[in-house]
Order: structure tokens, then C-alpha cells, then sequence
């Protein structure tokens, strides 16, 4: 597994062209709008400012502020919660621009970063698993299980990491568009390099590479 600064692209998304005989099987990026709502989770965030101002706003009518305290409260609230709303309305926007993930034959490559672009090279012998989560409005997470023995710290990969996953950090694929479409082809393409072995009823936890959504990535799950 190799991690690189990203500093030229010698095609888009990968620090170097690909070797001969290697082939490039799908290329993609977050969708802005799914980061915002699925990784910065901004619709519960926008729920909680509308929660505190109308608080504010009650809380200063009480204290005989009348409508005008009650009024300057409610904006002062909504000011705070539009900025906070808005920067990581912004972030989201960023993380999608500078993102690009690459599924070859041999590998998954993911190029992330908004100020420091890194380079995870993940080669399909050192994955596990590959599982996925789809969101109501059509989006999706690829999670891809490491190896036992492979680690990469959950600060260097956030946000592109399974959350809360901090002891055995799984690297992530998030807010896909056509999170199915690309689980599929992964797991094709592990299944080409590890053909099933094992009995049907263990299936679900063995090397094939199941794609079936999986209960235990009930993190906290958005609208």
C-alpha cells in the first residue's frame, strides 16, 4: 500500500499513467450535495439552529425583551447557523471538487484532499471486503475492508472513511452517485482475483467480496 503527496497527474485522479495491461474500470467523485446532507450531516445541523433560534427568541421574549429583543435574538441565531451552515456547506463543496477515486483491475486509488491532496493507493490483494450503504435520495457509501494487517490512520482518511470505525479504520468511497454500479464492479473485479472458495451459508464474511448492504454499517443514518 502506498501513500503519496499529490503534487502532478500524469492522467486525472492518478500520480502516474498506468502500466501496461492494467485497465481502468470506472472513475468518479463524491456528489456535493450527498457530502453535505451524508457526511457533514447539514439538514440535522440546519434543524438545530432553527431549534436555537426560535430558543433565543423565546427566551428574550420572556425577559420582557418584547418583539423587537425577540427579534434581534432570532437573528443573531439564524447569523450564526447561516455561517456554520454555509462553511460546511462550502467544505462539502470542495471535499467533491478535489476528490477523484479510481477502480482499475488491480486496485483502487483515491485521490483526496482540499488543501494537501494525498494519493491512496489500495491494491485489491489487500481488501477483504467491499460493502456498501445507500441513502434515500439514491447516493451511496463504498466501504472497502483492509487486510488484517494493513492501517491507515482514520485522521488521514477522514472524511473518506467508514464513520466511527477508529481502531480499524475502513476506507471509504462516499456520497457515489452510483454507489451500486461501482460495488458491483470492485467486487467483479475482486472475485477475478480471488474466486470463491468458501461454503454458501459464510458467504456474507468470506474473501468473495459481498456487496450485499451489511447491517453493521448502521452508523447514524441520514434522510
Amino acid at each position: 500500500m502506498r501513500v503519496g503527496e499529490h503534487e502532478h497527474e500524469a492522467q486525472r485522479g492518478l500520480p502516474q499513467a498506468l502500466p501496461a495491461g492494467e485497465r481502468l474500470l470506472w472513475q468518479g467523485a463524491p456528489r456535493a450535495r450527498a457530502v453535505a446532507l451524508h457526511v457533514f450531516h447539514l439538514r440535522a445541523l440546519a434543524l438545530y439552529f432553527t431549534a436555537l433560534m426560535l430558543w433565543r427568541a423565546q427566551a428574550a421574549w420572556l425577559d420582557d425583551g418584547g418583539w423587537a429583543g425577540a427579534l434581534r435574538a432570532l437573528l443573531f441565531a439564524g447569523l450564526l447557523g447561516g455561517l456554520a451552515i454555509g462553511l460546511l456547506a462550502t467544505i462539502a463543496w470542495l471535499v467533491a471538487g478535489t476528490t477523484v477515486y479510481t477502480l482499475t483491475d488491480r486496485r483502487v486509488v483515491m485521490r483526496v484532499g482540499v488543501v494537501l491532496s494525498i494519493t491512496f493507493n489500495l491494491p485489491l490483494s489487500q481488501l477483504d471486503a467491499v460493502r456498501q450503504r445507500r441513502f434515500r435520495d439514491g447516493s451511496g457509501d463504498v466501504v472497502l475492508v483492509l487486510a488484517n494487517d494493513q492501517r491507515i490512520a482514520y485522521l488521514h482518511l477522514w472524511p473518506h472513511a467508514r464513520p466511527w470505525r477508529f481502531a480499524h479504520p475502513e476506507p471509504a468511497l462516499r456520497a457515489l452517485a452510483d454507489a451500486s454500479a461501482v460495488a458491483g464492479l470492485l467486487a467483479q473485479a475482486l472475485s477475478a482475483k480471488s474466486p470463491p472458495a468458501l461454503e454458501p451459508e459464510r458467504a456474507a464474511v468470506s474473501p468473495i467480496r459481498p456487496v450485499a448492504e451489511d447491517p453493521r454499517l448502521a452508523w447514524p443514518r441520514a434522510a
